[in-house]
């Protein structure tokens, strides 16, 4: 079959300047990340479009187009590669290589820790790619296990560098400052928002990443934010019992509270715990052309560059590669089926259903329990009238054709708390149980592996 086979042409697209975009991968504060096909080679994309007001209201403009410039010249076999960046009269179009094997964190999800040896292979491949976009002046800031994905190789893939000023701020005092999700991952010094070196930083998060892969849970956790902060600033954590006395010794140097004596990347890399089966990158140069980066933040706004998002009214028709890459490693067993285990960031189902019956009925369900819903096209979103844990609960809906009478209906968390939007699920799926398309009588479910 090939890669862009089975339906994708045609209805419910939107083209944007050579692309085609499909389903959302992925959506944050700042972006969303759509599948794409490049309509003249058949290649398949991810595409993240960010808001320009957003970045123009953050007077981030100077910095962005720096690292968008650097991240464009980077091709490196651990970081994901950007091809292009497009603008439209609205939107920021930033073309980056799709990765199909989910994330890194899911492995442990399904299996609980990894070996040793296997966690030192991807804490390898993630050192060589922090350490590189260092050397090329690029600090991620906000390494986390969401940026950490796999190809279907099973090589590791940093994403978002160079994109990690998206997720600062720029306060009165003229200064960068971190805001924060989950700061489980994020040096003291940062926490702290004196002012850091990017660095010394990133790899401190590398350290609590290593800590995860090796013992399947956080190093500094608690329900209480303080007292989490306070063990953060202490570096009051223990190691289990069953991590190598190397690992053990080589984690407590990366997890020092002070960054002036805490390791270097370069004396990581000459660890010798680290060292061990260590194989270094082999990657190419290549010339890249920079015009794109440089037009898509030129003040004149000349709009014989810009894109312009054309669409047809109708639900997206879902193509064979799309359908095949929503399932776990392109095994088509998950598709429909139900997956027990973690707590994934959306789900999905299928229904017989006509599309519009299909979102009225969720409309009817998330109304009394507490949403406020926006309809448009064939997307609904539900944002939630009580604070969460992690702030409202927002929920983004959409319905994708797979043939004339069957629908594929996702349900993402682009808000809020993963937990409280699994508990939401259970609620909202008891009221569609009309809706839901079970074949062979188990309920048509297949959380998502890809955030």
């Amino acid at each position: 079959m090939s890669a862009h086979g089975g339906g994708g042409g045609g209805g419910g697209r939107t083209r944007v300047g050579r692309y085609e975009l499909g389903r959302t991968l992925g959506e944050g504060t700042f972006a969303k990340v759509k599948f794409a096909r490049n309509v003249e080679t058949g290649e398949n994309v991810a595409i993240k479009i960010l808001d320009k007001d957003k970045v123009l209201r953050h007077k981030m403009i100077a910095q962005i187009k720096r690292e968008i410039s650097t991240m464009k010249l980077i091709r490196h076999p651990n970081v994901i590669r950007m091809y292009e960046v497009m603008a439209s009269k609205t939107k920021i179009y930033i073309v980056i290589e799709l990765v199909t094997g989910g994330e890194l964190f899911d492995k442990i999800a399904s299996r609980g820790r990894l070996k040793e040896d296997d966690a030192r292979k991807y804490f390898q491949q993630l050192i060589n790619a922090v350490d590189y976009c260092h050397s090329r002046g690029v600090y991620h800031r906000d390494l986390k296990p969401e940026n950490l994905l796999l190809d279907a190789n099973g090589t590791l893939k940093v994403s978002d560098f160079g994109l990690s000023a998206l997720s600062q701020q720029v306060r009165e005092d003229g200064l960068l400052h971190t805001t924060c999700g989950t700061p489980n991952y994020v040096a003291p010094e940062v926490i702290n928002n004196k002012g850091y070196d990017g660095a010394k930083a990133d790899l401190w998060s590398c350290g609590v990443i290593l800590f995860v892969l090796m013992a399947g849970y956080l190093p500094f956790e608690d329900s209480n934010l303080m007292s989490l902060y306070k063990k953060i600033y202490k570096a009051d954590f223990t190691c289990p019992s069953w991590f190598s006395t190397s690992a053990k010794k080589l984690i407590k140097k990366i997890l020092d509270p002070n960054p002036n004596t805490r390791i270097t990347i370069a004396e990581v890399i000459n660890n010798e715990w680290f060292k061990k089966g260590y194989q270094p990158p082999r990657f190419e140069t290549a010339d890249v052309n920079l015009d794109d980066v440089n037009s898509i933040f030129n003040e004149s706004g000349d709009p014989a560059q810009l894109v312009v998002e054309r669409r047809e009214e109708r639900p997206a028709v879902m193509n064979a590669f799309e359908l095949i890459s929503t399932s776990q490693g392109l095994n088509l067993g998950t598709l429909f089926e139900k997956q027990t285990g973690s707590v994934k960031r959306e789900t999905r189902f299928a229904s017989r259903l006509p599309a519009n019956e299909i979102l009225s009925k969720i409309e009817a369900a998330a109304g009394p329990m507490g949403f406020n819903v926006q309809k448009r096209n064939y997307k609904l979103k539900l944002q939630g009238e009580n604070p969460g844990r992690k702030g409202q609960l927002a929920i983004a809906t959409e319905v994708f054709e797979v043939t004339p009478s069957l629908y594929m209906v996702e349900l993402r968390k682009s808000n809020g708390d993963t937990l409280e939007f699994h508990n939401f699920y259970h609620s909202i799926s008891n009221g569609l149980k009309d809706v839901m398309w079970k074949p062979d009588s188990s309920i048509a479910e297949a959380d998502e592996i890809r955030h």
